[in-house]
């Protein structure tokens, strides 16, 4: 059962977290970590280890991290206002603020909705990110790769994580006021919440404190490079902010939709619009349904409404609970730092607040389930092969030629792949049930007799062999 949101005191388990923190970071190598809680008007925060192995300095409270993809939500927040203000219909089609939008799919190109962009129902494939340049128009020029995207779903039948779709309504925020997405955001959310520290330009961030991205390579932590995403895809992901920011936006989205000083941004019914469902996610690794651009799961009866982030070396969890008034924040300067917020994430929500996601049961594996299972599925550049081990499945995840390159373009390196042995468990979902991973979860997309897709890592890869 949840706890009261009355009885929740932060202060009471300090020690304990501490302790969370110290062996997971020595377990995981993360060498630096941001650590935000707010209940009831009342903060905390921890902060530990360093920003960078090469340059050390403490992590403290002004440590800028990339938050990565929860600037999804950002996104979509700024979105509702200009909905409220009478300046975009969340249903009417993207090509009524951005005429030019070509994809490779006329009819898609056609119908598609300023909402599917926002809930990952536009059905192409989403993980494009194209370098267009530093310069004011790299989200009109995203448009051009854009185009060859491949539509592998009609908008609105499927939920499949999209940030090529979160990127076009960057552009939408453009043409509808003006202005660079950049500081539209900035201007009309960023500050009004008082988030002085939240930036998204390296001129900012270069004169301040701030993390750098690691990663481990035969067994040694090290500095990831570069350390910017491109200009193209700061809708999906480009703030970089402190953890005592990512509580006030925390605040405003526990709120009723006006800043700390009055100002109102929003109407409490569009933060709640933003929380209901509007497309399925099976219970996999993003949760059970997406909102509006937020990922939400239902634990014992209790909302968590939740984004995070995953840039070149950093790592980042956003929950919220608007039941008990209730958030945290890990920001981490680590890829190992996803795991580290997961096990944190899990910690605290189960010792402060008593909200405990029950382990699923493994389900007996059938000769006739591995042989439907096994194969090599296809998401564009990477693609991910099935095959039997034993009672369980072993997963492997690797990229195309050209999926390589578009990696090494963007983090320089291409991330090495372990393979997770997974086991199937209720729902047609899956489990990885040993390593690093071990927890998370994925969801078989099934089409009469056949499997038609595995959504592995919250996107969908298509069955090409078997």
């Amino acid at each position: 059962m949840a706890t009261d949101v009355r009885s929740i005191d932060l202060r009471a388990h300090r020690a304990e977290l501490e302790e969370h923190v110290t062996e997971a970071v020595q377990r995981l190598g993360v060498p630096g970590v941001a650590i935000g809680l707010y209940a009831g008007g009342e903060e905390d925060y921890l902060f530990h280890g360093v920003t960078s192995l090469d340059n050390p300095l403490a992590v403290d409270a002004g440590t800028l991290f990339q938050i990565g993809s929860t600037t999804k939500t950002y996104t979509a927040t700024l979105i509702m206002m200009l909905v409220e203000q009478g300046r975009l219909d969340l249903d009417a089609p993207v090509r009524t603020y951005v005429p030019d939008l070509r994809l490779q799919d006329e009819s898609a190109a056609q119908t598609v909705t300023v909402l599917q962009l926002l809930n990952h129902t536009a059905g192409w494939y989403g993980d494009l990110h194209e370098n267009t340049g530093d310069g004011d128009d790299a989200r009109e020029r995203y448009l051009e790769p854009l185009a060859g995207a491949r539509q592998n779903d009609p908008p609105g039948k499927v939920a499949s994580y999209n940030n090529a779709a979160l990127n076009l309504a960057g552009l939408v925020i453009e043409r509808v006021t003006g202005k660079t997405y950049e500081a539209a955001l900035t201007e009309m959310l960023l500050r009004p919440l008082g988030m002085e520290s939240s930036f998204f330009f390296l001129n900012d961030v270069i004169t301040r404190r701030f993390a750098v991205g690691h990663r481990k390579r035969d067994e040694q932590m090290r500095v990831a490079r570069p350390y910017a995403l491109p200009r193209s895809v700061a809708p999906a992901g480009g703030i970089i902010s402190t953890a005592a920011d990512q509580m006030r936006y925390a605040r405003f989205h526990l709120g009723d939709g006006t800043a700390q000083d009055g100002t109102r941004l929003l109407t409490a019914e569009s933060l709640q619009r933003m929380r209901r469902p509007t497309a399925s996610l099976h219970g996999g690794i993003l949760g059970d349904h997406v909102g509006i651009s937020w990922l939400m799961r239902d634990v014992g009866g209790v909302r968590v409404v939740a984004h995070g982030g995953s840039t070149n070396g950093q790592q980042s969890t956003f929950d919220i609970v608007p039941e008990l008034d209730f958030a945290v924040t890990v920001l981490t300067n680590a890829d190992e730092g996803a795991f580290m917020a997961r096990e944190i994430v899990e910690w605290v929500l189960a010792t402060y607040c008593g909200i405990v996601e029950p382990e699923p049961e493994p389900l007996p594996l059938t000769d006739e389930d591995a042989a439907l299972l096994a194969g090599r599925y296809s998401a564009e550049h990477a693609y991910v092969d099935i095959s039997r081990d034993g009672d369980s499945l072993l997963l492997r995840i690797g990229y195309t030629p050209e999926g390589e390159r578009m990696v090494r373009e963007i983090v320089g390196e291409v991330p090495e792949s372990k393979p997770m042995r997974v086991r199937l468990i209720p729902g047609d979902r899956f489990v990885v049930v040993d390593g690093e991973a071990k927890g998370m979860k994925g969801h078989i997309l099934r089409e009469g007799d056949a499997v038609r897709a595995l959504n592995v890592g919250g996107r969908l890869a298509y069955r090409v062999t078997g």
